[in-house]
């Protein structure tokens, strides 16, 4: 038996030739980025053309319409019978509209995802963060405005209700829009 020893000068040249020509490779490469592998498995879960839940909901409301989107969004894809299953989260006071409305959301929303959901499901609950509206402040009335408003009602001859219909006619005014500049503001309704 022959015992070679590391000092070996043909072996260590050997070595050196090998190392040279090939390159390391790491025993399990991980990926490069965790959206790569989400990727990876979801391509192997759904159809190459599917929608996904959230491209419905930034769409949602030029899927369904203003007043359904105002109703209902949409809360997960779910695999059905032939295709997949949409969950709406529903204003309770709307459930039974919806219901009503649900073959043609999901004709729009099938349309919208590639043609592959069969079924609709539909829960009851808030809604959660709505998109809020602007609110635009109360312009407050100018001097010349609140002494029309004064006038038009001094024919009331009950102090209450006058008092009561000028208020009324104040917050009506004061909860306009602006005008843009150079507008002149708009008319008394009196």
């Amino acid at each position: 038996m022959v015992k070679r020893s590391s000092l070996d000068p043909l072996e260590e040249a050997r070595a050196r030739v090998k190392l040279r020509y090939t390159k390391a490779k790491p025993v399990h490469p991980g990926p490069k980025t965790i959206g790569m592998a989400a990727m990876r498995l979801a391509r192997k879960k759904l159809p190459q053309k599917a929608a996904t839940l959230s491209r419905l909901k930034v769409n949602w409301k030029d899927i369904v319409g203003e007043q359904l989107a105002r109703l209902c969004r949409p809360e997960k894809l779910t695999p059905a019978k032939g295709g997949r299953r949409l969950t709406l989260m529903v204003v309770p006071a709307a459930a039974g509209l919806v219901q009503h409305q649900s073959e043609i959301i999901r004709q729009r929303v099938s349309v919208a995802a590639g043609g592959d959901i069969t079924a609709i499901k539909i829960l009851q609950g808030h809604l959660g963060s709505a998109p809020k509206q602007a609110i635009s402040k109360p312009v407050p009335l100018t001097p010349e405005q609140k002494d029309a408003l004064i006038a038009s009602a001094k024919t009331i001859d009950d102090e209450k209700l006058r008092a009561a219909i000028v208020a009324l006619g104040e917050a009506v005014l004061t909860a306009e829009p602006e005008t843009p500049e150079g507008e002149s503001p708009p008319p008394l309704p009196f």
